[in-house]
């Protein structure tokens, strides 16, 4: 059977997940999930992205994502083939790190029971897989888990969002509302790791694990419309997502005017410098942090030369503690 293209639209919340090549793990260690974690974090401000909730297991990760502009596969494509890079040149390593093409289940967001059964699957993953003695142990120790962050704000990321989840149980961003989360996660972690069998806890479970879309009947009669119309009008392009594309080098065009502006740089003199001028470098990583445009179209706007020299270039603008490249760092982060 033909796999279904990805539906794309503003607003999607997805169920994304993806397993390591042949079941291999995917962090050795935890510098290995910190690793991660800071390029999904790269993902989210690049892209725009909102997480309701994720967990990352050693050979495997899920996450509960929202994606304000319709850039899923361009934001995935970006987050798994860097976080791979990263990983192979750290443990040494070339090739696939995943298995095949993640999976990413459109969920129907405005519907609590969906995005709640989801939100729970994905939280309780480590006491289906018996992690830790939760009879000693909450499931609020699992580090790398966006449910302890639910119950400690001063620890999350800009991009985990928790207000939609705990509204779908009736409950609020604040101390009595977290707590009341708590006790129902701690009521739900016991039924779960006693039960006989533990991926069948939630009947929705199922259609998480096995399905494309998960809503009513309503929903996927839309969903269904939605890849028709991608099919019919299918071309590459659009397959890629070139709204999102759009919407990348319209943001891009905007970073760039605003890092010439600041860094006092004629636009007609970007030709006539160097290609490694730190300012051009400044400016690209700007654009390359906020922004999916492709290196191509970063060294083109700043003629910069060939794309393969771009990354090299950023990392030496984020890793610089150099006062002049931090001072003008400091300048450009004026642009949000």
């Amino acid at each position: 059977m033909a796999r279904k293209p990805r539906v794309e639209f503003a607003g999607a919340v997805y169920h994304v997940m993806s397993r390591g090549d042949r079941q291999n793990l995917i962090c050795r260690s935890d510098r290995d999930r910190e690793m991660f974690m800071d390029t999904l974090t790269e993902a989210c401000v690049r892209h725009g992205w909102r997480i309701h909730a994720f967990v990352l297991m050693d050979n495997h990760y899920h996450l509960l994502l929202e994606t304000p502009e319709p850039n899923l596969v361009i934001g995935m494509k970006w987050l798994l083939g860097t976080y791979t890079q990263r990983f192979n040149a750290r443990h040494k390593e070339w090739g696939h790190l995943f298995q095949g093409r993640y999976k990413a289940l459109i969920v129907q967001a405005d519907h609590g029971e969906y995005f709640s059964a989801v939100s729970t699957y994905i939280h309780l993953n480590p006491a289906r897989a018996g992690l830790l003695d939760f009879s000693e142990r909450p499931l609020s120790e699992y580090a790398w888990s966006s449910y302890s962050l639910y119950l400690k704000p001063s620890k999350r990321p800009e991009w985990l969002s928790v207000d939609r989840v705990l509204g779908t149980f009736q409950r609020e961003d604040v101390s009595a509302g977290r707590a009341a989360y708590q006790r129902m996660m701690q009521k739900r972690t016991l039924e779960v790791v006693t039960a006989e069998n533990p991926s069948e806890f939630d009947p929705l479970w199922k259609n998480i694990r096995r399905g494309w879309c998960l809503g009513d009947s309503e929903f996927r009669t839309q969903m269904e419309k939605r890849v028709d119309e991608r099919i019919n009008h299918y071309d590459r392009r659009s397959y890629l997502g070139e709204a999102a594309r759009t919407h990348d080098e319209g943001e891009a065009l905007r970073l760039l005017k605003f890092g010439l502006g600041k860094l006092k740089l004629p636009a007609e003199e970007l030709s006539s410098l160097r290609k490694s001028d730190t300012r051009k470098k400044v400016i690209a990583w700007l654009i390359r942090q906020h922004t999916g445009v492709s290196n191509a179209w970063i060294c083109d706007q700043l003629s910069m030369g060939h794309a393969s020299n771009l990354a090299r270039h950023v990392a030496e603008v984020r890793g610089s503690t150099k006062s002049a490249v931090v001072e003008m760092r400091e300048m450009t982060r004026k642009a949000f």
